[in-house]
């Protein structure tokens, strides 16, 4: 389990002169902040802070929480659960060395928002005719219902309307290359979100 920030798309080679086009990740370092257990809080879980704040943006119970744990300011803190990866204690650090190349991985990440958009657009629409006695329905929807009864549209059907902003799940992708100097992932194909955007990667 892990946060990081999406950077760029790009593309690497393999040892056999494969191209493969991967997302560029900066993931880390990060720092345990909190470790909670089911005696405690019901539930076993790790929180997760990344990304660095000046101490001027945090509340004063804030800051007591890193200094008390001897760690720069957080930005995003998140938690995890199933983190059996190993055995960690509030103050520790996780590095991109978590993972390993080849190794497939789950991401999330919040979509791209694209407004208003039409039906075409967002639902994959194919439009209308350009012929046959109708020139101003070329990229309408179409039908949306029945006409004597039930004399209504159905919740539910496609139409126009706010796009994107969703949250998405890369059910499994894998890591292609690490950079552990650097703490950069690249994870294979296309990952949701914009540049700069916070993404979260689990283990399989």
């Amino acid at each position: 389990a892990y946060s990081s920030k999406k950077i760029r798309m790009t593309q690497v080679f393999d040892e056999t002169g494969q191209v493969h086009p991967v997302t560029v990740i900066a993931a880390g370092p990060c720092y345990v902040t909190q470790v909670k257990n089911a005696e405690a809080d019901g539930y076993d879980a790790i929180q997760i802070g990344f990304s660095e704040l000046k101490e001027k943006h945090l509340k004063n119970s804030q800051a007591g929480l890193f200094k008390k744990l001897g760690i720069k300011p957080q930005k995003y803190l998140r938690e995890f659960e199933n983190f059996t990866d190993r055995e960690v204690k509030p103050g520790d650090e996780l590095k991109v060395d978590i993972f390993s190349e080849g190794e497939p991985v789950r991401v999330t990440g919040t979509s791209k928002g694209r407004g208003f958009q039409g039906a075409m657009k967002r639902h994959g629409f194919s439009g209308a005719n350009k012929t046959h006695g109708q020139s101003d329905r070329w990229r309408a929807p179409g039908s949306l219902g029945q006409s004597s009864w039930p004399s209504r549209v159905f919740k539910g059907i496609k139409m126009a309307g706010r796009m994107g902003s969703d949250r998405v799940t890369l059910a499994a992708t894998q890591v292609i290359k690490i950079d552990q100097e650097k703490n950069l992932l690249f994870i294979k194909g296309p990952v949701p979100g914009t540049t700069d955007s916070l993404v979260q990667i689990q283990k399989l």
